[in-house]
């Protein structure tokens, strides 16, 4: 509830300035934002003078080519299975067990176009294709190749179907499709 209050009043106060900027959001506002001028916004480790490690929220060189000005919702945040508290931009998630079903569940592919533009970019810039890594979720028997995370670990349970994928319903058909893949 509380979130969902700072949220509110994030907005507002965006709104009424007229421009989102990532540096002015709150830590718990940050991740899966998107500024005024199109470019995500991440949290960062920030060392401070005492040696303390704190979050800041700042504006990364990632561009969205459809959406600004957009705070993630908490539907959104839950749908996808994501965290609010991650640090950077990372593949990492197409790794961790369970977030590829929740990535693309109809309940986060087709409401969050936020979440499935970020990980379509990230999957393509790891050799992969969100849709084929969905379609292969929802059919574990088609033949699998690996993709890699940027840690270059890799796994064989989060991976890209060999074969195109034949099924429109879920083949990058979401409500908003996928921008094309921004430079890294």
């Amino acid at each position: 509830m509380a979130l969902a209050v700072l949220i509110a009043i994030a907005f507002l106060t965006q709104c009424a300035s007229g421009y989102l900027i990532c540096e002015q959001l709150q830590t718990g506002l940050c991740t899966y934002a998107i500024a005024s001028n199109g470019r995500r916004c991440v949290l960062e480790n920030l060392l401070t003078k005492d040696g303390r490690m704190q979050l800041e929220c700042k504006t990364s060189t990632v561009t969205v080519g459809f959406m600004d000005e957009w705070i993630e919702t908490d539907e959104c945040v839950n749908a996808c299975g994501l965290d609010r508290n991650s640090v950077g931009i990372s593949s990492d998630d197409l790794l961790r067990r369970g977030f590829t079903s929740r990535l693309c569940s109809s309940d986060c592919y087709r409401n969050c176009p936020n979440v499935v533009d970020l990980y379509f970019n990230l999957a393509l810039a790891e050799g992969g294709f969100l849709p084929n890594i969905c379609e292969s979720e929802r059919n574990p028997r088609r033949v699998m190749t690996g993709i890699r995370s940027s840690s270059a670990a890799s796994s064989p349970a989060i991976a890209t179907a060999a074969a195109p994928c034949s099924d429109n319903e879920h083949c990058g058909t979401a409500a908003y499709p996928p921008a094309e893949s921004p430079a890294y």
